[in-house]
């Protein structure tokens, strides 16, 4: 459990709470939570970050009327600066998208505009929203993420609570660049306790970390509760700390809830994430 989860700034979310659907437009329903709550403990300042990044999301159910009454249908993606002061609370998105529903806007464009415009606004940050006609879409075919798969390894695991511990002197007198993949990443929500199922990339130049030590490390996130972008910041902050790379990427893409997936990525080099949907995706 997080030392946050019961933080006042926290109560007012809809998140695992009864709530009732609505079909017409209305911002009011996004919710933000501030980044600071993951990040002052881990003594990351919005000031000073270490790394830049985003958190990019993948709207697979989104509909609305265009000025006839045919309704319009779109996957639209979204990048959320990581500089952003807030991340946006999933569930109140999708509250929110389906406030689209039974809206009438004049032209895709409005849509887009209203879209990034109202998700700015709550991140308090730089957004940029894309969307897709269905057939456009090919551009994102299904394909594994890049690396060294580390999940086959011959282990015993017994425990599942969350330990950053497994990192410590777990670094060899080698100097490598290379890129790891684990498809074992789980986490849970930080209010509702429901599983988040994610795959991450780890690319990073420095001594060799032990694959062994680093997938025992992941696998411990199984009981943790997080959102899935406090969870890729911890990641960085952890490997950062106890393996002290000079260059680090960390990257995770997680299946989709209710017609949304989240796919952060944290970096302190030059790092073009890959927008492939996974298999799970």
């Amino acid at each position: 459990m997080s030392h946050y989860q019961n933080n006042p700034a926290l109560d007012n979310l809809t998140l695992g709470k009864k709530t009732a659907y609505h079909d017409q437009y209305d911002a009011t329903l996004l919710q933000a939570v501030p980044r600071s709550l993951n990040r002052s403990p881990l003594a990351i300042y919005a000031d000073a970050l270490p790394f830049h990044g985003a958190d990019i999301w993948t709207m697979y159910e989104l509909s609305w009327l265009n000025q006839r009454g045919v309704p319009q249908v779109a996957i639209g993606s979204i990048s959320v600066d990581a500089h952003s002061e807030n991340l946006i609370e999933s569930k109140s998105f999708k509250l929110y998208l389906n406030s689209f529903n039974q809206t009438c806007f004049e032209t895709w464009e409005n849509v887009r505009s209203v879209l990034q415009n109202d998700l700015s606004r709550c991140a308090n940050g730089k957004v940029s929203v894309t969307l897709y006609k269905l057939d456009d879409f090919s551009h994102q075919p299904i394909q594994p993420l890049q690396g060294i798969c580390i999940d086959d390894q011959e282990i015993d695991i017994n425990n599942y609570e969350f330990n950053r511990d497994y990192l410590a002197n777990s670094t060899q007198e080698d100097i490598v660049e290379e890129t790891l993949v684990s498809h074992l990443l789980k986490s849970n929500c930080l209010i509702t306790n429901q599983p988040d199922w994610g795959s991450v990339q780890i690319h990073y130049c420095g001594a060799k970390i032990n694959r062994e030590a680093l997938l025992r490390y992941l696998i411990s996130f199984r009981h943790h509760n997080e959102f899935h972008e406090q969870c890729v910041e911890r990641i960085f902050n952890d490997i950062t700390q106890l393996c002290k790379p000079d260059k680090l990427s960390v990257y995770a893409r997680y299946t989709r809830r209710g017609g949304l997936d989240i796919n952060p990525w944290r970096s302190n080099e030059d790092f073009t994430p890959e927008l492939g949907r996974l298999a799970r995706q």
